[in-house]
């Protein structure tokens, strides 16, 4: 295919997989939200003092990291229904990613508590602050900052993995790739678009990322 006829063809399509780029962020945007809320309850959990609550946690954690996430997907959306719970595709594809990578900003969120100094809470309680006061206003923040590389990777992770929904129909670039491929059989196009479309997505977050990164003084010099 020469230039010019590439550049017809993604004058054609650009519109539909930018569409499509929409859903993606849409999609990353909401299961980020619910894998942080998730997966910070999660690593509270995994830490509590209670054993028998500690290692629930972890089972847990344990089993929806052991799991792939296209299965999780397929669960939600095929048979969740089954069971009487009625979900969209966007709403089951939200859903499945926000608690596939769950597990994992359990372990950023712990690894990042456990790195903050026992100083720390020693002289917090010192000063006669209660648990969940030192939890909210101590420990987090500066764990938060330690967690912030790899919670920062998992954005850029869970970006390319949105692709997954559509395996289930969840109408991202991905899927609408897919679509104008089977129907004009122009697959290096289709897919050249798409790939250059993620990359465009996903390198002004890395390089957004490393600059939040140098500001809180971690993830050091790249």
């Amino acid at each position: 295919m020469n230039a010019s006829a590439f550049l017809q063809n993604a004058i054609d399509f650009l519109p539909i997989l930018l569409k499509g780029a929409v859903v993606t962020i849409e999609v990353t945007v909401l299961a980020f939200l619910l894998s942080s809320v998730l997966g910070l309850a999660l690593a509270l959990l995994k830490l509590s003092p209670v054993r028998s609550v500690s290692v629930t946690a972890s089972t847990v954690i344990n089993i929806i990291r052991g799991l792939p996430i296209i299965v999780q997907l397929f669960y939600i959306y095929f048979v969740l229904p089954d069971l009487g719970i009625q979900l969209s595709a966007f709403q089951a594809g939200v859903i499945g990613l926000g608690i596939a990578y769950s597990a994992y900003q359990a372990e950023n969120f712990r690894a990042g508590i456990e790195a903050v100094d026992p100083g720390q809470r020693e002289a917090a309680q010192a000063m006669g602050m209660r648990s969940t006061l030192i939890m909210r206003r101590v420990i987090l923040p500066q764990a938060f900052r330690i967690a912030l590389p790899p919670y920062g990777n998992t954005l850029v992770m869970m970006l390319k993995d949105s692709s997954l929904v559509s395996t289930i129909t969840v109408a991202e670039m991905t899927r609408a790739g897919q679509l104008i491929a089977s129907s004009t059989f122009q697959n290096m196009t289709v897919y050249t678009l798409v790939a250059l479309l993620y990359l465009i997505m996903s390198l002004p977050l890395v390089y957004g990322l490393r600059r939040l990164e140098r500001r809180f003084g971690v993830g050091g010099r790249r």
